[in-house]
C-alpha cells in the first residue's frame, strides 16, 4: 500500500483533489465531525477540560468555536484531545485498506502533528490566494478569527511545497486536477 498525503493551504481543495484520485480517502475534517456527533468519550474530556464550553452532546461547532475564540490556548487544548482519537480512526483505516495500492491522506496538520511516514508520497495543493478567500467566505460558518487561528498552527505553505513530491495546481476545474492526478499516479506506478 502507497500512502498519499495531500498538502495545501486551508481552502486549497485539498479534499476535492484527494476525492479525485479514486482510491480510499482518509478525510480527517469529516472524522473530527463523526467524533463531535457520536464520540461521548471525546466530549466527557472536553467538558472535563474546557467546561465553561462543552456541557451538552453531541458536541456542536458553535461550541468549538466559541471556545477557540476565547483562548488562545483552547485551540491547543482541542486539538490534542481531538489528535489522539483521529490517529486511532487513521490507523483503522489503513489497516482496513492494506490490500489497496494506494490510500489518500486528507489531513490538514499532517506534517504539524508528525502522522507522515518518511515513505508517504507528498503532493502539495496549489491554489490562487484570491481564489482561496473567496471560497472560503462562501462557507456557512466561515470566520476569520478561526481561520487565522488555525492558520497559525500550519508550518509555512514554502516549507510544505518544498518537502512535497508533487504539486497540483488547482484551478479548481476537474480536467486539470485530473490530468495532473493521472500524471502523478503513473509516475508513482
Amino acid at each position: 500500500m502507497i500512502r498519499i498525503g495531500i498538502l495545501g493551504d486551508i481552502g486549497s481543495g485539498k479534499s476535492y483533489v484527494a476525492r479525485n484520485f479514486g482510491y480510499p480517502v482518509f478525510n480527517a475534517d469529516i472524522q473530527v465531525g463523526r467524533l463531535y456527533k457520536k464520540n461521548k468519550k471525546i466530549f466527557n474530556k472536553l467538558k472535563k477540560t474546557l467546561p465553561t464550553y462543552f456541557n451538552s452532546f453531541p458536541i456542536k461547532k458553535d461550541n468549538v468555536s466559541e471556545a477557540i475564540l476565547a483562548n488562545k490556548n483552547n485551540l491547543k487544548k482541542i486539538t490534542k484531545i481531538i489528535h489522539s482519537e483521529i490517529r486511532k480512526e487513521m490507523n483503522f483505516f489503513l489497516k482496513k485498506n492494506r490490500k489497496k495500492q494506494f490510500v489518500i491522506l486528507d489531513i490538514p496538520l499532517l506534517l504539524e502533528n508528525k502522522i507522515n511516514n518518511k515513505d508517504d508520497i507528498l503532493v502539495f495543493v496549489q491554489s490562487q490566494k484570491l481564489e482561496i478567500m473567496k471560497r472560503l467566505k462562501k462557507r456557512s460558518n466561515f470566520n476569520k478569527k478561526i481561520f487565522n487561528k488555525f492558520k497559525n498552527l500550519q508550518l509555512p505553505l514554502y516549507y510544505k511545497k518544498k518537502k512535497s513530491h508533487f504539486i497540483i495546481k488547482n484551478n479548481f476545474t476537474y480536467q486539470s486536477v485530473k490530468k495532473d492526478i493521472k500524471y502523478i499516479l503513473g509516475k508513482i506506478k
